[in-house]
């Protein structure tokens, strides 16, 4: 049960009045607009702990399947995973029915074509064979610890052999806990990238 507080981004329907912006964000060159409104996750700009993800997210090599966005929101990170990898399919997955409208509106202004955008709580609706090469996500700390745990966890068994799980998470809400999930899960864990508090952990299911 979510409480009001947690409600602004992690619930299925939203009921802030809306609000919605355009922002533009770039990374190597490439850049993306998004519509944002009031409901979903960091409406008034592209998270700084996304943007840390998006950036190394850019170097990572991994099996050639499909890629994962969990918790997708308006879309930042899974279109910049379909823009970087063009010839992979990116499922995007969330909860929130107002950010899914808007990363399907996002991917259409940007012209991109090679996702799969749908409703799902965490892997609920998201396929139980293990396809993917690359999931990431930046987990929604505010819906509490057992809901991030469960899409650290679950995700050894959506990914292939040697696919890679991504996360940012901040070291105030919870990295050390993660990496020792991580650790426990994966048998592996390392730390990407340092920036202003956020740690980007990498797991690799072999």
């Amino acid at each position: 049960m979510i409480d009001k507080e947690n409600q602004m981004y992690f619930t299925e329907n939203p009921t802030s009045a809306h609000n919605e912006r355009v922002i533009d964000y770039q990374v190597n060159g490439i850049d993306l607009k998004f519509t944002t409104d009031a409901g979903v996750f960091s409406k008034t700009r592209v998270d700084y702990g996304s943007g840390v993800l998006i950036k190394e997210m850019a170097n990572i090599v991994f099996p050639q399947n499909n890629i994962l966005d969990v918790g997708t929101g308006y879309g930042p990170i899974g279109l910049f995973a379909a823009k970087f990898w063009p010839d992979q399919t990116v499922d995007m997955v969330d909860i929130n029915e107002r950010g899914l409208v808007l990363a399907k509106e996002n991917a259409a202004v940007n012209g991109i074509k090679n996702v799969n955008i749908y409703k799902s709580d965490v892997y609920e609706n998201v396929s139980d064979e293990p396809k993917f090469g690359l999931i990431v996500t930046n987990p929604p700390i505010r819906a509490g610890k057992s809901v991030v745990s469960n899409i650290l966890n679950c995700a050894k068994s959506h990914l292939v052999q040697n696919g890679v799980l991504l996360v940012v998470i901040q070291k105030k809400q919870g990295e050390p806990s993660a990496r020792k999930l991580l650790i426990k899960t994966f048998g592996n864990c390392v730390i990407l990238k340092r920036d202003k508090g956020y740690y980007v952990l990498q797991a690799v299911n072999r």
